[in-house]
């Protein structure tokens, strides 16, 4: 997370008109690494469960006052944060292998990302609670469907199909950066006391003993699975 408000942190004050998120590989996104979490709270939660609500909350917020277009290109799962974020961004393409969940409850943690708002808005509640209660594993056509992404495009050709589509790159930078800042206006104090709360309760789980006792279970399953 520290690594990503860095490169947005550059990317803000240089002379880059927007910003594109994608990865090499196959996978966008797994959302927080549990294993490290519970490696951070086991000798002394309240102090490291303080810590991660703190850099989480920068995270997100820094998309939120983020004054360029972010343009994000997902490939394969985005899943937890890597899901949630999404909203927070401009515009969404994936291609057809892609996929989205945010199964908070099997980790033993609450939504994070702004997600409380921005999937109700988006999907409806009663889709946003299938997604962030029961963990529904939705596909691309379907995230398209419900507005999480603007456009699907088949594998074969996705990076191709991307590179076409940023014709913002012609555009003129102020205009780009106060179109934006007109869309993002009513939102943006909404997001920041969403995110507030959000992660207010996430310090809660993760310095309770039920909070760490679930997470270890959680990775032990994991890596039995394994």
């Amino acid at each position: 997370m520290n690594e990503v408000k860095s490169a947005l942190e550059i990317a803000a004050v240089d002379d880059s008109k927007f910003v594109l998120l994608s990865v090499v590989g196959s996978v966008f996104c797994c959302g927080l690494d549990f294993d490290i979490i519970v490696k951070h709270l086991k000798y002394n939660r309240k102090r490291a469960s303080v810590k991660l609500e703190d850099t989480l909350k920068n995270f997100v917020n820094f998309f939120i006052v983020f004054m360029k277009p972010v343009i994000v290109s997902v490939k394969g799962p985005a899943i937890g944060l890597g899901a949630s974020i999404l909203p927070l961004c401009d515009v969404v393409w994936a291609n057809e292998k892609a996929w989205f969940q945010t199964p908070y409850t099997r980790f033993g943690q609450s939504p994070d990302g702004c997600s409380t708002i921005t999937f109700p808005k988006i999907m409806g509640r009663a889709a946003a609670n299938e997604m962030l209660i029961n963990g529904w594993k939705m596909n691309a056509q379907e995230a398209c469907d419900k507005g999480l992404v603007s456009q699907v495009f088949w594998s074969e050709t996705f990076t191709q199909e991307v590179m076409v589509r940023i014709q913002i790159t012609s555009c003129n930078s102020f205009v780009l950066e106060n179109s934006k800042a007109l869309v993002c206006y009513n939102m943006n104090v909404e997001l920041k006391q969403a995110n507030e709360r959000e992660c207010e309760v996430l310090k809660k789980i993760w310095a309770s003993a039920q909070g760490m006792e679930y997470m270890l279970k959680y990775v032990q399953n994991k890596i039995d699975a394994f």
